[in-house]
């Protein structure tokens, strides 16, 4: 008779990348996962886990070494997020925005001057954020308030932003504003904003039900003097800047939500096979077999969406219906896992002396960040109907 074997992995990765994972994986268990509670409990990434999460080059992962980063795929910093994300969703959108959206932005639209005097600070000791949302612009994210107005060598920039991950760390800033309101979206600009420009200011941190620890600020911007050198790609084109950059950021979200629940589903296994009720474990009644065979399931049909589509970016193929998928798949698997791993634990998984309620509350934002699901479903129809 033939010797059962267990199926090796779907989402085979190099040998390379492998080793890449299990240190972030290393580093995520020893030094994120003792923090996570207190994090959460505060509302902040402590000060010192983002000096390491620097130190151990995660900050510019795509950045060339000739300006200091560490000139690796697209692909692996998707791992990286990933595996920071499987211990706390918080830290690993915090190296989501950095890599997959600030970085990536100066690296695509950024002048050879803007890269050589930001990309180095970024990777050795500079947080970046990334700031499109206000208050009335959500989904509609071109129907924008904040206004450019020409000013002498540059820009006078006036406005409030919204959502701002990374708003309360960082000390750069692409804010989007537009200079030609009567040209609607293209007159949309992005600007490079450092923290200490006169009239900048970090408004209220918003109080979140998941990912507290992530900051999400206001900006206030009031008479905030940008010189033409910081406009990021051209003027009228930031409409184009925001879109491509998002496009590759979803996936950077769907890696977030593929390690929340990755996760939620580790903690889980691991509970139903110490939990005895009946004189036996959970794991040997078969309904509870059932379920976790069957969030493993969804769980490799979402790592698929979010390794494909990232690997299509790194070859230059395209890739915006293959992000837009990703993002919404992993993003609505995250909550149902969440949700069933919960259930699993009874009354323990409603509870915060179990991580699965924390899971819980971080995988909400999945399917609203970085565009809704519906936008998300917007995006896939509009294409495959075009």
């Amino acid at each position: 008779m033939a010797t059962l074997m267990a199926p090796q992995p779907l989402t085979v990765l190099s040998e390379e990348e492998q080793m890449f994972r299990d240190a972030v994986r290393a580093f995520a268990e020893q030094e994120v996962r003792p923090l996570v509670t207190p994090m959460d409990r505060e509302g902040r990434v402590d000060p010192s886990l983002i000096e390491k999460l620097f130190g151990l080059d995660l900050m510019g992962i795509e950045v060339p070494t000739e300006l200091g980063g560490s000139d690796a795929s697209f692909f692996t910093a998707v791992i990286a997020v990933e595996e920071l994300s499987r211990v706390d969703p918080s830290v690993g959108v915090l190296v989501d925005v950095q890599n997959t959206l600030v970085n990536n932005a100066i690296l695509r639209w950024g002048t050879p001057e803007q890269r050589s005097r930001y990309l180095p600070r970024l990777v050795r000791d500079l947080v970046g954020a990334y700031a499109l949302s206000e208050a009335g612009s959500g989904s509609d994210a071109f129907s924008l308030a904040t206004r450019a107005t020409a000013s002498g060598d540059g820009w006078v920039l006036n406005g409030r932003k919204m959502w701002t991950t990374n708003g309360a760390e960082a000390g750069l800033y692409i804010i989007f504003a537009n200079a030609n309101p009567a040209a609607g979206y293209h007159g949309i600009t992005a600007f490079l904003v450092e923290r200490e420009q006169p009239g900048f200011s970090v408004g209220k941190k918003e109080d979140k039900l998941g990912i507290r620890a992530s900051s999400t600020t206001e900006l206030i911007l009031e008479d905030v003097h940008v010189p033409a050198a910081n406009v990021l790609g051209t003027v009228g084109h930031g409409y184009k800047v925001a879109i491509e950059t998002l496009n590759e950021g979803r996936i950077g979200i769907g890696a977030q939500m593929l390690g929340l629940a990755q996760g939620a589903l580790d903690a889980t296994v691991r509970y139903v096979k110490e939990r005895a009720q009946f004189g036996r474990s959970v794991g040997e009644f078969q309904g509870v077999q059932f379920q976790i065979a069957e969030m493993a399931t969804q769980l490799e049909a979402a790592r698929l969406l979010v390794y494909n589509a990232a690997r299509l970016k790194d070859a230059g193929q395209p890739f915006l219906v293959p992000a837009a998928m990703a993002k919404l798949f992993a993003s609505e698997q995250a909550q149902a896992i969440a949700s069933r791993c919960i259930d699993l634990h009874g009354g323990y998984g409603f509870t915060t002396d179990y991580v699965v309620e924390k899971y819980y509350r971080d995988a909400k934002i999945g399917t609203i960040y970085e565009g809704t699901s519906n936008m998300q479903l917007q995006t896939i129809a509009k294409i495959l109907l075009k």
